[in-house]
């Protein structure tokens, strides 16, 4: 087993001038990346950072970032990751809570009024950095190799989309496990050219950016969607073999011209946070055919739980797949019992993808990690709902919580939502329960439907064609936009 920083040196001996990382203009080798990190990580040490201590990253989509993030972990630090668009209040939150005692940002945050509150509200903050570029220009001194594969890497903050985030504890040994096995099914290797506009602050991004260093790929960083045009041309103009998505994206792109632009080098695409409708990946086969799908699942306990192989995307376009390679997965109801095909049920994880449980909360720690079928393990109880087919494959169904109560009956958001998703215009959409004095919970849809026309009485008559009559929505309400999570997750509790 290796520590983190392994990986990125490996791939920087092998090949010290091939571009890690391509932001805007900017190219980064692989061996400036090793040396900026390295040089990072010596600033820490002089600034009194010592092993285990957390050092949070306050950055968006940049290299600055990644250097933050190896220079951090070369230092024998925890990396602490916040994405840039959280609020302050959430920043500060993470920071005492994760206890750390530097932060890593850039001019604009602090310029913002950020550096009183800081110095304020956060007592154990000794170190503010707001030029990664230059603390890491300094001299690069040899470290000795501190630490072994299980002590803390990061510590990554949930979404949080039904309560407050929470510190999930990963090690090295389980970071670098997921790394590996998602550069496999994946079949990275120094050819591929990854183009991320997740934020690398959560844990798909974060998992998009460590399999393409395991591999020695290059990662062409965007901080956002917002633009997809600026987007696509720069798909188009890397020639990028990979790209991974969620499912607000993959609809922005469905509503494009996408003969428009040259993605013929696409290799693959992914989705995960959120299930993809099934129209979805029936458009996008059409749309892109040249493009490898894979259908994802996972959670930040644990990374990455399954993925579906490609070959049977056209035979299960609702399916999330089969366990990621060297895991295990089986469904239990709430006594335990292991359930068989067609029963719906909590799915639990086995394997060195489980992490080490969530930072400071024992209590919250006991109710998700539980112990496994052999003595002295333990497992995750991922809190969603799946059912599995005679052949192994994993449907999701729903998050526990998410399950609308309708007449005594359960409703799967996701069912009405493949609906919703099937009528023309809808660009997202989420189905949620709202109390009814008479129902218990009623049907909510909420829409999304930027060409308008689209009405209320329209949405219904759909989905009276297609859903039993206790599933139909009750009450639409069209928005501009869903509110989501920094990982992608519509939030439900705001819609409720």
């Amino acid at each position: 087993m290796k520590l983190l920083p392994e990986l990125l040196k490996d791939s920087a001996e092998r090949r010290p001038n091939k571009a890690s990382l391509v932001c805007g203009e900017r190219r980064v080798s692989y061996g400036e990346l090793d040396e900026a990190s390295g040089r990072l990580a010596a600033a820490l040490r002089i600034q009194g950072v010592r092993r285990g201590d957390r050092v949070a990253c306050y950055l968006g989509n940049t290299p600055e970032a990644v250097i933050a993030l190896f220079g951090i972990l070369k230092a024998a630090a925890v990396f602490v990751p916040v994405n840039r668009a959280a609020k302050p209040d959430t920043l500060i939150a993470v920071l005492n809570q994760s206890g750390a005692v530097a932060l890593l940002t850039d001019p604009r945050a602090l310029a913002a009024g950020l550096s009183g509150r800081l110095a304020a509200e956060v007592p154990a903050l000794r170190l503010v950095a707001a030029d990664v570029a230059r603390l890491a220009s300094g001299p690069r001194l040899e470290l000795p190799t501190q630490g072994i594969d299980v002590d803390l890497a990061c510590i990554l903050y949930t979404s949080g989309t039904n309560g407050e985030p929470k510190g999930v504890m990963c090690d090295h040994s389980g970071v670098e496990f997921v790394t590996r096995s998602i550069a496999a099914y994946l079949k990275l290797s120094e050819r591929d050219i990854l183009l991320s506009v997740l934020p690398l602050a959560h844990s798909y991004g974060f998992y998009q950016l460590l399999p393409a260093v395991c591999a020695g790929a290059t990662l062409v960083l965007e901080d956002s969607f917002a633009f997809p045009e600026a987007v696509l041309e720069k798909m188009a103009a890397e020639r990028v073999t990979g790209f991974a998505g969620v499912p607000t994206i993959f609809s922005m792109l469905l509503d494009m011209d996408l003969s428009r632009f040259d993605l013929s080098s696409l290799r693959y695409l992914t989705n995960a946070a959120a299930g993809l409708p099934v129209e979805h990946v029936r458009r996008l086969r059409t749309a892109l055919p040249g493009a490898e799908l894979f259908l994802m699942h996972g959670l930040t306990e644990v990374a990455r739980t399954m993925y579906l192989p490609p070959e049977q995307v056209e035979r299960r376009p609702d399916s999330c797949g089969v366990a990621i390679p060297g895991t295990e997965l089986w469904l239990e109801d709430e006594s335990g019992r292991r359930l068989g095909p067609g029963e719906v049920g909590e799915l639990v994880v086995r394997g060195r993808n489980v992490m080490r449980g969530y930072w400071m909360s024992p209590e919250a720690t006991g109710r998700r990690f539980v112990p496994g079928p052999l003595a002295g393990e333990r497992v995750c109880r991922s809190g969603d709902l799946f059912r599995a087919d005679a052949d192994g494959y994993f449907y999701f169904v729903s998050r526990k919580d998410d399950i609308i109560k309708c007449r005594g009956q359960k409703v799967a958001p996701r069912e009405v939502e493949d609906v919703l998703y099937a009528l023309h215009g809808v660009q997202d959409a989420a189905a949620v329960g709202v109390p009814d004095a008479v129902l218990g919970e009623a049907v909510k849809a909420v829409i999304v439907a930027p060409a308008g026309g689209l009405t209320a009485a329209e949405v219904i008559a759909h989905c009276k064609r297609y859903l039993e009559e206790f599933k139909v929505p009750r009450e639409v309400e069209f928005r501009a936009e869903l509110p989501k999570t920094g990982s992608g997750k519509v939030r439900r509790l705001d819609l409720r």
